[in-house]
């Protein structure tokens, strides 16, 4: 698997090492104890002996590197010694889409993490099938991907919230890109361009498309892109790395 690696470092990065989130403030010489939980993945899952290191992370402080320094199982602390990249901040990017059932969402929310969303917006439509969503559960996926993937910040994750509700509360400077099925085929790359310098939305509908009233509300709305993802019926998980990689190539090309 390829890391993203775009922030500034200050050592060379070990792209082999594990890296952990957590919540706990880090700086030089800060001692992390873990909760019994991630304790268990370091003692049993990864095992991590005493003096071993690893990479700690909690989207605020950059990314430290820590050594073990005590405990069992179920004792773990860690002492930060060095950092090796400072932290910068998350991609003014928001991942809007009509939630799925289940691990269509958990693939989703992860590749949407790995392909630089900051922000993650469940939105509820008229077709959208799953009525629950588990933020938790996303939370959690959240995590693992920005773990995974060397990222230093993941994602918020958004309470659901219905479409016209969210639509009418965007921010009057981010740009909306609407992904649609029934758009005119066309470079997706040439109105990408001028968009993607700023905040960005970008919405992935749910499995049988928007309604006809929700695709005239979007595409009325001010500064909104429509744009076509090819001449085939995407799935939306697969709607969401396409687009989201699509944004990614035309910030690439813009500079």
């Amino acid at each position: 698997m390829t890391r993203a690696h775009d922030d500034s470092t200050t050592e060379p990065y070990d792209f082999r090492a594990q890296r952990l989130f957590v919540e706990e403030p880090l700086a030089e010489a800060a001692l992390v104890r873990l909760d019994r939980d991630r304790a268990h993945y370091v003692s049993d899952v990864i095992r991590l002996e005493v003096g071993g290191h690893l990479h700690l992370f909690n989207g605020r402080d950059g990314e430290w590197r820590a050594v073990r320094e005590a405990g069992g199982r179920r004792e773990v602390l860690l002492r930060c010694e060095a950092q090796l990249r400072r932290q910068s901040p998350p991609p003014d990017l928001d991942y809007v889409f009509a939630p799925l059932k289940h691990a269509r969402l958990d693939y989703m929310v992860q590749k949407a993490v790995e392909m630089g969303a900051g922000r993650l917006v469940p939105v509820m439509t008229r077709r959208t099938q799953a009525t629950r969503v588990n933020t938790e559960r996303m939370r959690a996926n959240v995590i693992e991907a920005a773990e995974q993937c060397g990222i230093l910040t993941p994602p918020q994750v958004v309470e659901p919230v219905a479409l016209p509700r969210w639509l009418a509360a965007l921010e009057p400077d981010r740009r909306l890109v609407f992904c649609d099925e029934a758009a005119p085929q066309a470079d997706p790359l040439a109105p990408l361009r001028a968009a993607v310098v700023g905040p960005l939305a970008v919405l992935i509908g749910p499995e049988g498309g928007f309604a006809e009233e929700e695709r005239r509300l979007l595409a009325a709305h001010p500064g909104a892109i429509v744009l076509s993802l090819g001449p085939r019926i995407l799935r939306a998980d697969t709607a969401a790395v396409a687009a989201l990689a699509l944004v990614e190539a035309a910030r690439q090309s813009a500079g």
